[in-house]
């Protein structure tokens, strides 16, 4: 018996999956008929392709985005983190799991390139950006060196699923 996990990447996407995917990267609440209507499919047919491509593992969820303002968090910052070499693979464990946990913590991406890992934070100014680089990043012990860059603004085209 083969469970949702098993049928990952069974079958290529086809121009159907693609639209009902557009459609759904603009709003994942839409209504199964609105999303129908918006594909030119019957609400049956809409319904059956989106649960299949959950179970393909090609939907992982519906997340809600949050305006970090309301929250009194204006303040967006990028921080670059390098880490100190020797032990790379425990530091580069150890280091995601205690940064993803953080309040201030958006996004964690693990990246190649002259950074570790870039670190998307909300905050309410740019003095908790500095409280946060210094007591939660310089502080621990495997972090070499960090960069930060402030966020004006920006546009998000979707969310991408977790790598693991």
């Amino acid at each position: 018996m083969s469970t949702p996990n098993d049928l990952r990447g069974s079958a290529p996407l086809d121009e159907l999956d693609r639209r009902l995917l557009d459609v759904l990267k603009t709003d994942a609440r839409i209504s199964n008929a609105a999303l129908a209507d918006a594909v030119g499919v019957a609400p049956s047919t809409a319904h059956t392709r989106l649960r299949a491509l959950i179970d393909r593992g090609v939907v992982t969820g519906f997340l809600t985005s949050v305006d970090q303002t309301s929250l009194g968090l204006p303040l967006q910052a990028i921080v670059g983190v390098t880490l100190r070499p020797g032990a790379r693979q425990a530091s580069i464990a150890e280091f995601s799991d205690a940064v993803r946990r953080l309040p201030q913590v958006l996004q964690v991406f693990f990246v190649g390139g002259q950074d570790d890992f870039l670190v998307h934070i909300a905050v309410a100014d740019s003095s908790a950006v500095r409280t946060f680089v210094v007591d939660h990043l310089s502080a621990q012990p495997s972090v070499a060196s960090t960069r930060t860059s402030i966020v004006f603004d920006y546009h998000r085209n979707g969310v991408a699923a977790s790598f693991r």
